[in-house]
């Protein structure tokens, strides 16, 4: 069954190291991502696609890339008007 999230992520980044990362591991588990914030201690992204996967993206941004680091993650579940609006929202650099 489908899903939809908004991550913060917080900690340490190198911003288009971890969005390079995390862009990755949306396409191998097929998740549609938009971008919000990029900032050296803040990442925020939109992902929809199968639940399972959208925990395993968590997981793996969770854990890299090497020269990022990852402190808290908040999770906030919305649905496809959710992440539609996200997308107006914010500017996808």
């Amino acid at each position: 069954m489908g899903g939809a999230a908004v991550m913060t992520f917080t900690g340490r980044f190198r911003p288009a190291s971890f969005r390079a990362f995390a862009e990755d591991r949306a396409r191998l588990l097929a998740l549609d991502a938009a971008w919000g914030e990029a900032a050296p201690d803040r990442m925020v992204v939109a992902v929809a696609g199968q639940r399972d996967f959208i925990d395993a993206f968590e997981m793996a941004c969770s854990l890299g890339p090497m020269d990022c680091l990852v402190h808290e993650i908040e999770r906030r579940e919305t649905d496809s008007a959710g992440i539609a609006t996200f997308e107006r929202e914010h500017v996808d650099g």
